[in-house]
């Protein structure tokens, strides 16, 4: 062994190179020992670097963070595309979305000046002109990027994501200047008052929806933009492409709403005062939306949010419970504190319990467990049927003229079917879908919400399957006006009776501290439904809210 001739390669190779053998490296006083074994590491490589230099873990230094951001915004200011690229962690992507930065929407004239990180998150403005056939108009915007560190090496590099280039970019999307391809609308009131972004801020992406769905239907001609084009992604979530810069402008056609200018100034006003805010108005004898509202503009949650109800979906299961007569309002039925179904044990909020009282009583005190203990006496499908059949909900045909998710109730079994029934489980709505389930109650049928009247374009409206009878419409609207009266919902619809019908909703999300607040109500032939998401119970955080436009509506 001592005479393996590899011994005398030594002589050429440098410290603590050596194949197969024992290499020892002054440190200090000490000596550090390496054991090296034959055929080196997976790729070939036996250079000293690869065997011995450990890879980096644990939080990125401010140094790290302010040299991989800066080689990356200075990269990318001078248009050197690759070496941008490459201090992201997806190359090819940013290669591909910063090379369009310049051919597909001919900016120009870069600046990024990076602001004060916050940990590994860097915040940057942009300043650049977009230049197209013979016209240039500037553009500014802020944006950031986070620096992570990979973890086969260690090394610092930007987080990829389209969003670093614009905000308003989703993975996928591009940016793109020419002919916009669908002409600009302008849209108005049901007054005839015209609606701009500028007046009522959560109309943002209803002006882009309008725009996209009836831009070359109502006559006008195309200009030349900076947009957003959305990519598949962005297009399933029903995203519509959106305008950054006008370079000149086309001939809006005219789309008249449905929306009352008085009603979408307060619904504005009043989500405005919360964080994470969304509302939405209608009319429950024909289904024209009134208002829409989100304190968040860049994603319309009241039309297209997928959100759990909460207690608001009892009013559904109730439905349900009714036609079936397995209960009625006065109906003695107890809240049992606790209740288990297929080895789940559901509790009541702050674990309460009703154990003499009516349905109504819990109806109105939105006692889970009530509803809950029903399950048994169920089929895994009824209530996916009772919102489709009755409510119109989650056959994905509505069409109100601007995109909007129609709700969800899939089929569940077991302890999923029983969250179900209280708004949990699988269940997803938005503010629309549960303001127009308390306008069936009220009107005793379905009319599918619409912001552009049919007439507009010929369009066919979703239909239910069948109308609830007489009689569980009465019921419903029992329990619900026990619940405006004296249940969970009577502090916030304190004067605004007697017609009037309400039903509060508390979802719970996981990672937040708080619920999402749920509140619909109805008073004479107007309704409203609103989130306040993460903010607490539904009667504290969006009844005020709602009672307010129910009160102003008149």
């Amino acid at each position: 062994m001592g005479k393996r001739r590899r011994v005398a390669e030594r002589r050429t190779a440098p410290p603590g190179v050596i194949g197969g053998v024992i290499a020892l490296v002054a440190c200090g006083a000490g000596l550090i020992v390496y054991t090296l074994y034959d055929g080196g590491s997976a790729s070939g490589d036996t250079s000293a670097t690869a065997h011995h230099e450990q890879v980096k873990t644990g939080p990125l230094s401010a140094a790290e963070v302010q040299t991989a951001a800066t080689r990356f915004l200075t990269s990318w200011e001078r248009g050197q595309v690759a070496d941008a690229a490459a201090v992201t962690d997806d190359a090819p992507a940013a290669a591909a979305l910063l090379t369009g930065y310049t051919k597909d929407a001919h900016l120009t004239g870069v600046t990024l000046t990076p602001g004060t990180a916050t940990g590994a998150k860097v915040p940057f403005s942009v300043k650049a002109t977009v230049s197209y056939k013979g016209v240039d108009k500037p553009l500014a915007y802020g944006s950031s990027l986070t620096v992570v560190r990979r973890a086969s090496d260690g090394k610092p590099l930007v987080d990829w994501h389209s969003a670093v280039v614009h905000p308003d970019l989703r993975d996928g999307d591009t940016l793109v200047t020419g002919a916009s391809g669908t002409p600009p609308v302008k849209a108005l009131d049901r007054e005839g008052g015209e609606l701009t972004a500028a007046r009522y801020p959560s109309l943002g992406t209803v002006l882009d929806g309008l725009r996209e769905k009836y831009g070359k239907k109502a006559g006008g001609t195309a200009g030349v933009e900076l947009r957003v084009a959305r990519g598949k992604a962005s297009q399933k979530a029903k995203l519509s492409d959106k305008t950054l810069v006008t370079l000149s402008q086309g001939t809006p056609g005219t789309v008249k709403t449905t929306l009352n200018p008085a009603l979408q100034a307060e619904a504005e006003r009043q989500v405005g005062k919360k964080k994470r805010a969304s509302v939405v108005v209608l009319r429950p004898s024909t289904g024209e939306i009134l208002a829409v509202a989100n304190s968040e503009h860049g994603f319309n949650v009241g039309f297209q949010g997928s959100l759990a109800p909460g207690s608001t979906m009892k009013i559904v299961t109730s439905t349900m419970l009714f036609e079936k007569k397995l209960v009625a309002p006065d109906a003695s039925h107890p809240c049992p504190k606790t209740y288990k179904l297929a080895g789940w044990t559901f509790h009541n909020d702050d674990d309460s319990e009703i154990k003499k009282g009516t349905f109504k009583t819990s109806f109105g005190a939105s006692c889970n467990n009530a509803f809950i203990n029903f399950a048994p006496k169920l089929s895994d499908s009824d209530l996916t049927k009772e919102a489709q059949q009755v409510y119109g909900l989650g056959m994905d045909n509505w069409a109100i003229g601007v995109p909007s998710f129609d709700g969800s109730v899939p089929v569940q079994s077991g302890a999923q079917m029983g969250a179900s029934l209280i708004g949990q489980g699988g269940v997803r709505m938005n503010p629309l879908n549960m303001a127009s389930v308390a306008a069936t109650v009220r009107s005793g049928r379905f009319h599918q919400p619409y912001l552009v009247s049919p007439d507009v374009d010929h369009r066919t409206l979703a239909t239910a399957a069948r109308t609830m009878s007489a009689k569980t419409q009465s019921q419903l609207k029992e329990v619900m006006k026990f619940t405006a009266d004296y249940g969970t919902a009577a502090k916030a619809m304190a004067g605004l009776g007697p017609d009037y019908g309400a039903k509060t909703g508390s979802a719970e999300v996981d990672g937040q501290k708080k619920p999402n607040g749920w509140f619909t109500a109805y008073r004479g032939d107007l309704v409203a439904a609103g989130v306040v998401q993460a903010g607490g119970h539904g009667g504290d955080t969006a009844g005020p809210i709602v009672a307010d436009l129910l009160r102003m509506g008149g």
